[in-house]
């Protein structure tokens, strides 16, 4: 986090691959082109492989072994390719929220992922492939729905979230997903294991309306915000750039519904998504 060199920021399992590979072929000597010869694919798919964009083929992997007498790492290798839980953009942030002491976040169309139900991140999963496979799904939502155990955890993090109207207005998944995902976030709420409150349309303009936020704390580390758009984020541990984002949830908190109020009108909206069906 804060005070980390560029070297020394955590990469991804398909990002470190990529590293790995690069380094050794430039130890070997060889162009980008020079490999693709050997291995038996272009010069552009080994810099896709170096970038951490495109996974290697088994018998590529094989190949590339060979090419740079490496003993087996690059097929080796590839299954922590295959195992990871989340995708790359968001797989740092992911390891932090449980390390986090308090996590603050702003939803400006979706409900946070530590919030989700399990129909609502079901359909939020199907939506976003052009081609869904339900075991793939499967393993998705389960992801999902572990990373929301820490707030039932009484030693886990503090939770705050705001969540623009949009968010309860946005029917995911149909009328009866939406009262239960609804139901389910005025039940955390009621317990007192987290703080959520409702930004209204009626505000308007606000701090936060360009982006989903997220802003976390730690004992003994600075903190972090994390923002993020379409198959893409950003890790964000600059303490003056992490201020601001502080200063624009703060400002987004003042403008939204009480707590007590928020969750009244979850309420509300659940009970019309009830009456709907």
């Amino acid at each position: 986090m804060g005070g980390r060199g560029e070297s020394e920021v955590p990469q991804s399992p398909r990002e470190f691959y990529g590293e790995e590979l690069r380094r050794r072929r430039e130890a070997a000597g060889l162009t980008q082109n020079d490999l693709g010869e050997q291995v038996i694919c272009s010069g552009s798919l080994i810099a896709h492989f170096e970038a951490g964009r495109r996974k290697p083929q088994l018998d590529v992997a094989r190949r590339l072994d060979e090419a740079l007498t490496t003993d087996g790492f690059f097929v080796r290798g590839r299954r922590t390719l295959d195992t990871a839980r989340f995708a790359d953009h968001f797989a740092q942030a992911a390891e932090l929220e449980p390390q986090a002491t308090a996590i603050s976040e702003y939803a400006a169309l979706l409900v946070p992922g530590l919030l989700q139900a399990e129909a609502y991140a079901r359909a939020v999963f199907w939506a976003y492939q052009t081609n869904p496979v339900a075991e793939d799904i499967d393993k998705r939502v389960v992801n999902r729905l572990q990373r929301g155990q820490i707030l039932r955890n009484e030693n886990g993090p503090t939770f705050w979230a705001i969540l623009s109207e949009a968010v309860i207005r946005t029917v995911v998944g149909g009328s009866a997903v939406m009262a239960d995902q609804l139901r389910h976030i005025e039940a955390l709420g009621r317990s007192g294991r987290i703080r959520l409150q409702v930004l209204p349309f009626a505000v308007g303009a606000h701090a936060t309306m360009n982006s989903m936020l997220k802003l976390m704390r730690f004992t003994d580390a600075p903190d972090v915000a994390y923002v993020e758009g379409l198959y893409s984020g950003s890790l964000l541990d600059d303490p003056l750039v992490v201020r601001r984002c502080q200063d624009a949830y703060d400002l987004a908190r003042a403008a939204a519904l009480p707590p007590e109020a928020s969750l009244d009108l979850l309420r509300s909206v659940a009970e019309d998504y009830e009456n709907e069906r």
